[in-house]
């Protein structure tokens, strides 16, 4: 399905043209911010990057882990010229201004006209789609032969098979799956977050009758693969490596990457809860016009159809360059990328997408599941459900003392 070759051969012809056309900076050392930064990102993106003319510096997830630290970073240290990764509640985030130190350069890249709906025109684009994913085994372990089908996410509930949940509040993906539980209960009117009460009270069944695992499992894959649970979550970019690695860790392993065998995706009406990552050039004080000029220089190049493939090939990413996807995947999408977006649907009662309506309220869901005891870790630890009918909301929301 994807072209190895013609990528690798594409991305060569591409760095063999760009230092002299990328020498405005000199010597600049271009500073960024990610939370796309496992060790091996880093690495790949430092070498091809030197390769095109650049120099970047760029913080390990052993030093900055998640968007959150990253975020607090670049706002803290005032060192930064641009950040690329987290998704639209953050970058809704920056773009309103919300962080101190962190204003961004008008600035449109050379691609944005292939990146669609992801992007903040003149400020920050797309780099990278993920999604997370219900997905369900069918065969012994799971529904025996059964297709599960729901009409919003949160019907996981009253599926009558063993689903997982995640054992923490916090963390990119639990939040998404939260966001994506919670699409069904959207009220605008409602003190409870701008949640209906029905919504917390469905999450906490979610949250009580569904098995964590503990320590054991750090997302959703594992127990699905072994055979713990019959209905998951995880996120999409890991996916098709992880069944393919499958059978390494478990006796009787999903099959099947691109073509399932004893799994599938649940079918769910809504869609599912995207997020993009973004790329976008910092303010940063005392930089020159021509070090500013390398940044955007480095901003055409990553987010070229070109480099974009060659990342989502080497880390089994989706690219928001639609003329990326089409080098890698040659028109034939895969399944999990073509889930209608709920993400980016403008909520009734308030002028904003779904996305925004996350990031305008993520913050007192944070506060609500942290006060209330959501996501206990150790089942025989569980707090009594609450008396939903006398909780003072308004206390609720704010962060407890």
């Amino acid at each position: 399905m994807k072209k190895l070759l013609a990528i690798a051969l594409v991305l060569v012809m591409v760095l063999s043209l760009v230092p002299a056309a990328f020498a405005a900076g000199g010597d600049y050392t271009i500073r960024i911010y990610s939370n796309s930064n496992s060790t091996e990102r880093v690495t790949w993106l430092v070498e091809e990057a030197k390769k095109a003319g650049f120099n970047i510096s760029l913080d390990t997830n052993e030093v900055i882990s998640g968007d959150t630290a990253a975020v607090q970073a670049a706002n803290e240290k005032k060192d930064g010229d641009l950040i690329f990764g987290l998704n639209e509640t953050r970058w809704g985030q920056i773009v309103d201004g919300q962080y101190e130190n962190l204003k961004l350069v008008p600035f449109t890249p050379d691609w944005a006209d292939e990146v669609g709906e992801y992007k903040y025109d003149n400020q920050a684009y797309g780099i990278v789609i993920q999604n997370v994913l219900m997905l369900y085994r069918n065969d012994e372990y799971g529904t025996k032969g059964e297709a599960l089908h729901f009409q919003h996410w949160a019907d996981v509930v009253n599926c009558g098979f063993p689903w997982y949940r995640q054992n923490k509040i916090g963390g990119t993906t639990n939040a998404n799956i939260n966001s994506a539980m919670l699409y069904a209960f959207v009220d605008p009117a409602s003190p409870a977050g701008g949640i209906s009460v029905d919504g917390w009270k469905t999450l906490w069944k979610f949250c009580a009758d569904g098995k964590s695992g503990g320590d054991d499992y750090k997302y959703g894959f594992d127990p699905l693969n072994k055979g713990d649970v019959a209905v998951s979550e995880f996120y999409s970019s890991a996916l098709y490596g992880k069944i393919d690695a499958a059978a390494d860790g478990s006796e009787h392993p999903l099959v099947g990457a691109l073509e399932p065998e004893n799994w599938d995706l649940v079918d769910i009406d809504d869609g599912t809860y995207y997020i993009a990552e973004y790329i976008g050039i910092l303010d940063k004080a005392g930089r020159t016009d021509e070090q500013t000029q390398a940044v955007k220089d480095f901003v055409n190049w990553f987010g070229s159809a070109e480099v974009q493939a060659a990342w989502a090939e080497e880390f089994d990413s989706f690219p928001c360059n639609t003329e990326a996807a089409d080098i890698v995947y040659e028109g034939d999408i895969p399944a999990i990328y073509e889930l209608p977006n709920f993400a980016l649907t403008p909520v009734q009662g308030a002028d904003m997408t779904y996305a925004a309506y996350v990031a305008a309220h993520s913050a007192e869901w944070t506060n609500i599941m942290t006060n209330l005891g959501f996501y206990w870790a150790d089942q025989s630890q569980a707090p009594a459900e609450p008396d939903w009918d006398s909780l003072d909301w308004a206390t609720l929301t704010q962060k407890a003392a």
